[in-house]
């Protein structure tokens, strides 16, 4: 496959799972992964002995609360995925984080290219890390068409790579972005400050019912399958994809062959009849 889509995050919760246990172990094989912890240590020092209160997440990072003000943060990069196993269960290869429960439960990060990260917060490092700089979340937060266009109309870029910065909206990945413009009939290439008020209506409701969709369905497993659910599952919502990797296949709607190219250094699809 030419390009590995950035992970989707998806609300499946690994919460009943982790929820109230207490850690009891956590290694990291990569030292890479700890890049975004200001000091490597404190890693494993902040989370062994606390106990978990909440597993929840904005855009792309999962956010685990430990006791004592503890923010466990865990981003999946371009080719991670989690996987929850038992103790003693076989590791997958490049399974680069592991982290013990007292349940027996281990929550293991697998990310061959290590573009992914995790590191145990205070409140003060959560002030200068990048999740301060994130935007709303495009699913549980998704702004109201009059403040997404408010947010819009200003941005000179195209409206693709316009949906990708998490700083405007925080979740969206290159595949989410490719099938909400194609549901919006909005080409990608459009710059975002072009979109009227009612194409900014469509293009809301589109965002909406392509995560619900995502979400109904697993999130989306390419035929790598290096996202997989936690559980080992493959996301079946590539058997639902209007346009993403569908280069040259014929348009679900009117049947015009798909178009692709490279839009700020990322893969994008589209449909040049009913997108414009």
């Amino acid at each position: 496959m030419p390009e590995l889509p950035e992970v989707e995050t998806t609300r499946r919760s690994v919460e009943p799972d982790l929820l109230d246990a207490v850690v009891v172990s956590a290694s990291v094989r990569r030292p890479r992964m700890l890049r975004r912890q200001p000091h490597a240590r404190d890693f494993a020092d902040r989370l062994v002995g606390r106990r978990i209160g909440h597993v929840g997440r904005h855009g792309k990072f999962l956010k685990t609360e430990l006791e004592g003000d503890i923010t466990w943060v865990t981003h999946l990069g371009m080719s991670g995925r989690v996987s929850l196993a038992r103790a003693g269960d076989p590791e997958v290869a490049h399974t680069n984080v592991i982290v013990g429960m007292d349940s027996g439960v281990e929550f293991r990060l697998i990310d061959p290219r290590t573009f992914g990260f995790v590191a145990a917060y205070t409140p003060e490092d959560l002030e200068f890390s990048s999740l301060a700089a994130l935007g709303p979340d495009a699913l549980d937060e998704l702004p109201s068409s009059g403040r997404l266009h408010a947010a819009l109309e200003n941005r000179s870029a195209p409206i693709k790579p316009t949906l990708l910065d998490q700083r405007i909206l925080a979740g969206l990945g290159n595949i989410y972005a490719d099938e909400a413009l194609s549901r919006a009939g909005i080409a990608p290439q459009r710059p975002a400050q072009s979109l009227e008020r009612p194409e900014v209506v469509r293009l809301r409701r589109a965002i909406k019912g392509t995560l619900a969709a995502g979400l109904r369905y697993g999130g989306t497993s390419l035929d790598d399958l290096a996202y997989l659910l936690p559980d080992g599952r493959a996301g079946e919502y590539v058997k639902r994809l209007r346009v993403y990797g569908r280069e040259g296949e014929p348009c679900r709607t009117c049947g015009t062959p798909i178009r692709r190219e490279v839009l700020r250094q990322r893969s994008t699809h589209w449909c040049p009849r009913c997108q414009s």
